[in-house]
């Protein structure tokens, strides 16, 4: 797994050119940010929006084109080294990195090369795998189990781009070969079975990755077992054990596993889609200003996610820039995040009213003005007042972007954190916020604990079942474990307390929660 918490970062300075041209392109599904040709981003932008064209023919699964705010916005940030930094990790095998927000979901990638043809940088790879899940959450609100989850993002990161426009899916995943013959083996029966390969698994490197890839793979293409993916997948989402779906589906595993074994030495089959097969939609270039140009090494590392260290670092720098640049709404924007970064709520507010008076859709900046009001409002004796005022930003927000999930949230945030009861609107706009953003996992958890505190157990239960079956094993999907295990078997109607819940509680099998 590519890392995705904050980790605790000491000073951090990324090596970009001092005078870097830096361009944003822009498409239907993501926003790009470059200090890079013209040609060279745009490429990268048509080749991602290829991307998500071929899985969706492949999958035959239709994602709603997201709000402008909720689409993936990529930050091409150097090199290997400045990943590395970025990241915060003490790993040397941090290629790049993703973190999924709802209306602020980023990806951190090496610059762009080999983005055409047969060969691609392993950091985009990586950032194809993080788009994998990111588009089969939102594609999809059955649990899938952590094989199938990895091995689906292995089969589509392996994807291959033509120069004609074409996309060949089903490509050798050639960074996972030395695991297959080299790691610790992973035979089908524990792949398949969670339990199983918890209590089997060694203390070192193993070849789980490859051998789903491996196993997604074959089952795509053998015409043997033609359809036995697709019926795999609808016994799970009719609520059976993975392993028993398996035993159900495939048969004999020893079988399977001796046939895997004779298609990791054979010639292996993919398919090519024409260009005429795939939607890309048009590429908006805008090469940004001055000002904005010199901002964005700044802005990257405080949507990175920064300490309280950084941040105090970071805001000298940003106003040291917004002194040469005071009429960039650009530069104004990301002086509000720094400024609430740091504290200042009052010169965060000052900061996204300057922005949002010259460029009124700049959206980061009613999000750090609504973020630094409704931190205010929670040290204010008339609550009341203080959400209600904080709630203007994101009202406005929310009139040029509808579905924009932050204001959403913090409509129902409004009235949980005075201690008022949310109305029934409130509560629907939580759960709508929930649907625009499910690769977000806090906000599906809030939403769940929602549902259970509205006694709705049985929706609860199916409602988080995928976060608890999130293949990178998380917090937020471990206290989804717990609060299924807490709700399964109480009737609806009846209300849990969950404020008494263990820190950990032994989890009933999930499948039983998409019932």
């Amino acid at each position: 797994m590519i890392g995705r918490a904050l980790l605790g970062l000491g000073a951090l300075v990324l090596a970009f050119p001092a005078q870097a041209e830096w361009f944003e392109a822009s498409t239907d599904h993501f926003v790009i940010y470059a200090d890079d040709s013209e040609r060279d981003i745009t490429r990268f932008a048509e080749m991602l929006e290829r991307y998500h064209s071929a899985m969706a023919f492949v999958t035959s699964r239709a994602v709603d084109k997201p709000s402008p705010s909720n689409r993936l916005l990529i930050y091409v940030v150097g090199g290997e080294r400045d990943i590395q930094k970025l990241a915060g990790g003490k790993s040397s095998n941090v290629a790049g990195f993703y973190i999924p927000r709802a209306g602020a979901s980023r990806a951190f990638v090496q610059d762009i090369r080999n983005s055409r043809g047969d060969g691609l940088d392993f950091s985009t790879t990586v950032l194809l795998h993080e788009y994998a899940h990111h588009f089969l959450i939102g594609a999809s609100r059955f649990a899938m189990p952590r094989w199938l989850n990895e091995g689906a993002a292995e089969f589509f990161a392996s994807s291959i781009f033509k120069d004609d426009g074409s996309v060949i899916i089903g490509g050798v995943a050639q960074h996972r070969g030395p695991e297959l013959f080299f790691a610790d083996p992973v035979p089908v029966d524990e792949l398949i079975d969670p339990a199983l390969y918890e209590k089997k698994r060694g203390k070192g490197f193993d070849a789980f990755y490859g051998k789903s890839w491996l196993l997604y793979h074959y089952l795509t293409f053998s015409k043997e077992r033609a359809g036995q993916l697709q019926q795999y997948q609808i016994s799970l989402a009719q609520g059976t054990a993975p392993a028993a779906a398996a035993q159900a589906t495939f048969g004999d595993l020893d079988k399977l596993e001796r046939e895997l074994r004779a298609y990791l030495r054979a010639k292996l089959v993919a398919v090519a889609l024409p260009p005429e097969k795939l939607t890309t939609g048009p590429v908006a270039l805008r090469k940004l200003p001055a000002g904005e140009a010199a901002i964005m090494p700044l802005q990257i590392r405080s949507q990175r996610g920064v300490n309280a260290e950084q941040a105090a670092e970071i805001l000298t720098e940003t106003r040291a820039i917004a002194a040469r640049y005071p009429d960039d709404p650009g530069v104004l924007t990301a002086l509000a995040e720094a400024e609430y970064d740091a504290g200042n709520d009052t010169e965060a507010v000052a900061a996204a009213d300057a922005a949002i008076a010259i460029d009124p859709r700049r959206a980061n900046a009613y999000v750090q003005k609504g973020y630094a009001l409704f931190r205010r409002a929670q040290e204010i004796d008339d609550q009341s007042a203080g959400f209600t005022a904080a709630m203007q930003p994101f009202t406005a927000l929310n009139q040029i972007e509808n579905d924009h999930p932050l204001p959403l949230v913090y409509y129902y945030r409004s009235y949980v954190e005075r201690g008022a009861e949310p109305p029934e609107n409130a509560r629907a706009a939580l759960e709508r916020a929930s649907q625009l953003a499910p690769f977000d996992q806090g906000l599906q958890l809030s939403a769940g604990i929602m549902l259970i505190g509205e006694a709705k157990n049985a929706i609860a239960r199916e409602f988080l079942a995928p976060l608890a079956a999130d293949p990178h094993g998380s917090p937020a999907a471990r206290r989804a474990r717990q609060l299924i295990a807490a709700v399964t078997s109480v009737p609806d109607g009846t209300i849990v307390d969950i404020s008494t819940l263990p820190e950990e509680v032994e989890t009933p099998d999930l499948s039983g929660a998409a019932e």
